[in-house]
């Protein structure tokens, strides 16, 4: 990719150890990014609203836990695909829920991507490779900085 500011990717979780993997997952697949965590959906909405009200760019990609305190990812999903701003933001969801009726409902609300936590630190960086794969297709954000 050739932009010259970093990407910024927004991630909602609440789980520090799974924070420290997402941030190492990046590196290891070479993506130089600004990564805003937020550990509550209420913190997230939060975010999203500050990009909506263009106090911030909108991000390059959001990367959002299901089971996350106060509103949890498929509320903020739903909420990101109604955005007149963000509606398009590639979503990626990381969780631990294999759950059909999870998989179903971020179907239904299309996210780019579902990601499952793996349990072994070398399936959990295949992450990077997903979201540099994801960032890779995409047109750029509007209101992001080329």
């Amino acid at each position: 990719m050739s932009r010259s500011a970093k990407l910024s990717i927004f991630l909602a979780e609440d789980n520090r150890a799974d924070v420290v993997l997402v941030r190492e997952a990046l590196r290891e697949h070479g993506l130089d990014v600004d990564l805003v965590v937020k550990q509550d959906g209420e913190q997230m909405l939060g975010l999203i609203e500050r990009v909506e009200a263009k106090e911030l760019p909108c991000p390059d990609m959001i990367l959002l836990d299901l089971n996350i305190p106060r509103r949890n990812g498929l509320q903020l999903l739903q909420r990101l695909r109604e955005s007149a701003v963000c509606a398009n933001v590639p979503v990626v969801i990381v969780t631990s829920s294999d759950a059909p009726k999870d998989r179903q409902a971020v179907a239904r609300l299309n996210a780019d991507s579902y990601f499952c936590k793996p349990s072994g630190f070398d399936e959990y960086m295949r992450l990077g490779a997903i979201i540099k794969e994801l960032l890779g297709k995409r047109e750029p954000t509007p209101g992001r900085e080329q």
